[in-house]
């Protein structure tokens, strides 16, 4: 389990408003679901988690309760990134940490698809 990042719960509170930490983790079984799926993608890019889980430029809603959806455009790598994650909240296993559960580079056309067809919860300014 590896500390990706803390996130700033104001940011978050669309997803829930009962988020118990900010820490956000990633554990070596989600990194290796990402290596799998999204060949290269960790490797090349895991150096953005940290900004994307603390600067999202969207957050959506996702298909499952406290999951946000996060958009996030790197400019100076020209990249976009989609990534969920699992917050934790008030009623869950006390030792749970905010999660990633998948994290992948998108084309422009998927990322402009996710703003038209999810329901944005957040935008940053």
């Amino acid at each position: 389990m590896y500390t990706v990042g803390y996130i700033d719960a104001g940011k978050y509170e669309s997803v829930s408003k009962h988020i118990r930490t900010r820490e956000v983790i990633i554990t070596e079984e989600r990194i290796r679901h990402i290596q799998e799926r999204h060949p290269e993608d960790y490797e090349r890019y895991a150096g953005y988690l940290k900004e994307i889980v603390e600067k999202p430029d969207y957050i959506l809603e996702a298909n499952k309760p406290n999951t946000a959806f996060i958009l996030k455009e790197i400019a100076e790598a020209g990249e976009k990134f989609q990534l969920v994650l699992r917050l934790s909240v008030a009623g869950d296993t006390p030792e749970y940490k905010n999660s990633v559960i998948t994290f992948l580079k998108i084309d422009k056309k998927r990322f402009q698809r996710y703003l038209r067809t999810k329901k944005i919860l957040y935008k940053s300014e």
